[in-house]
């Protein structure tokens, strides 16, 4: 599933496509997705220009001239991909539609944007602006890790007393919002701590070195268009290129790229998901 880096990188391509720009038409090709789109979805988006397109943890935003914001979840496999150039330019004709093409936004300049998804695990909802952090998707959603409210001395009080591994409370997000298995694991393979340790029984002090790690690796992972491992492309149909920097996920009994370390990394099951790290230099 894309995670935070992935869906700003996203959001970003789209950006000069949609944002300020008006829905001509959208056509809106299934009742649902992962649950139901919501009622007269097309009627509703049909006509209203993007004022702003903003990224909360793993959701695009859009909020609409109507006072509406469009809420979009990629899910496992979903791809939002542009087609056309803005009118006035030379432009190939949009591509015939696929299969698994089930929301189409014909742009007033001449682009299309597609949301392509192919095991439909993706989503979309229509919720007032003014009260989007209100909406059931964002409400429990923890601090931005990018954002100004994440800090270490917030990092320190939400895990105190913890009894659950440090890798299962980074991926709560009710405690940091957007980071997903990838890079928890190369969060905590650059902090040298051992995923399975409690999250309680770790100092206040490594606990605060994980705030500037955690940036430092989403923020090369943005920069880097992402990871794309099956499904994910960027808006413009590129590849990212973040997986080609793993040092942990992925690496199964490959050495530990850690200068002096001599392991080899190891993968476990934690919850369900497969953690890769390296048992000599995480501790």
């Amino acid at each position: 599933m894309p995670e935070l880096p992935e869906v700003e990188t996203v959001r970003r391509g789209l950006v000069p496509a949609m944002e300020g720009q008006v829905i001509a038409r959208a056509d809106v090709r299934r009742p649902d997705l992962r649950w139901q789109f919501p009622e007269n979805m097309a009627e509703r988006l049909g006509g209203k220009r993007i004022e702003r397109l903003r990224r909360r943890s793993k959701y695009i935003l859009a909020d609409l001239s109507s006072g509406e914001t469009l809420i979009i979840h990629l899910g496992m496999s979903g791809r939002m991909l542009i087609a056309g150039k803005p009118m006035g330019q030379f432009h190939h004709h949009h591509p015939a539609p696929e299969r698994h093409d089930h929301v189409v936004f014909d742009m007033q300049d001449g682009q299309r944007v597609t949301f392509n998804d192919a095991r439909r695990f993706g989503a979309m909802d229509l919720f007032a602006t003014d009260r989007i952090e209100e909406h059931w998707l964002l409400a429990p959603l923890g601090p931005e890790p990018l954002g100004n409210a994440f800090d270490q001395s917030y990092l320190v009080e939400r895990l105190k007393g913890r009894n659950t591994p440090i890798k299962t409370a980074l991926l709560d997000q009710r405690i940091i919002a957007g980071l997903g298995n990838i890079y928890v694991c190369e969060v905590l393979h650059r902090a040298g701590i051992a995923p399975t340790r409690k999250a309680g029984q770790l100092s206040a002090a490594r606990i605060a070195r994980l705030v500037p790690i955690i940036r430092d690796v989403l923020g090369e992972a943005i920069e880097a268009g992402g990871s794309s491992l099956k499904d994910y492309r960027q808006a413009d149909g590129d590849l990212g290129y973040f997986q080609h920097s793993f040092q942990a996920y992925d690496r199964e009994g490959q050495p530990c790229g850690k200068e002096g370390c001599g392991g080899k990394i190891k993968r476990i099951v934690q919850s369900g998901r497969s953690t890769f790290y390296c048992p000599s230099c995480q501790r």
